[in-house]
């Protein structure tokens, strides 16, 4: 992407994770923008997925994002050759965390992993700016997230169908976008269950609306 070599470029944005019953879904918007204020993309892809059932989402420097994302990668390929076996999601969430904090006075990047293992099932965790790990059932971040508080504790419930979840994220993801400038674009989502991933990209001309434009 030509955007990570601008400096100064950040993933101000609306990410989002949730689970449901029997899986996650996790999504984000597509905007990139220069300082916070001025849009440098419409159409980033930051629901990036690290093995095969594991995806994060990422936000502050897209440089330093993408560059945590990429040593994930490979550290997760590496873990699970060795083991013979997938990696668990908190595994994930660990190396992300571990990337965030042995390099926290150069980077700021911070994410959302979500995925789904065989251990734990639907799992989400967050990996702030400066390497703290959290476990939530539903988790937003971003610039748009203090648009969505209230939408997301009003109608969030845990035991969720796929369908209720996905609607779900995509109207907490459309009424950010409405409201946060350097949120916007389309909506990208992932579903992750046993079965596998389902990636979902709604344009903007086709996500919900909830007021005049």
């Amino acid at each position: 992407m030509e955007d990570s070599r601008i400096q100064g470029v950040s993933t101000g944005t609306t990410l989002l994770a949730a689970t449901f019953d029997g899986g996650v879904v996790i999504g984000s918007d597509s905007r990139a923008s220069i300082g916070g204020e001025y849009v440098s993309a419409k159409t980033i892809n930051k629901v990036i997925q690290v093995h095969d059932r594991i995806f994060c989402c990422m936000s502050g420097s897209l440089a330093d994002a993408q560059a945590v994302t990429k040593a994930a990668k490979y550290q997760l390929a590496f873990h699970s050759v060795q083991m013979e076996r997938p990696p668990l999601v908190i595994a994930a969430a660990t190396v992300m965390r571990e990337l965030c904090y042995n390099n926290k006075e150069e980077l700021q990047a911070g994410f959302i992993t979500a995925g789904w293992d065989r251990k734990d099932g639907a799992q989400v965790y967050a990996v702030a700016i400066g390497g703290m790990l959290v476990r939530q059932t539903v988790m937003v971040a971003g610039s748009g997230s203090t648009y969505i508080y209230g939408y997301i504790d009003a109608k969030y419930k845990p035991n969720m169908s796929r369908d209720e979840c996905l609607q779900f994220a995509t109207n907490a993801l459309a009424l950010a976008m409405g409201r946060d400038n350097v949120s916007g674009g389309v909506a990208h989502l992932a579903v992750i269950t046993e079965a596998g991933v389902e990636h979902v990209v709604v344009p903007g001309n086709k996500l919900p609306k909830f007021h005049d434009d």
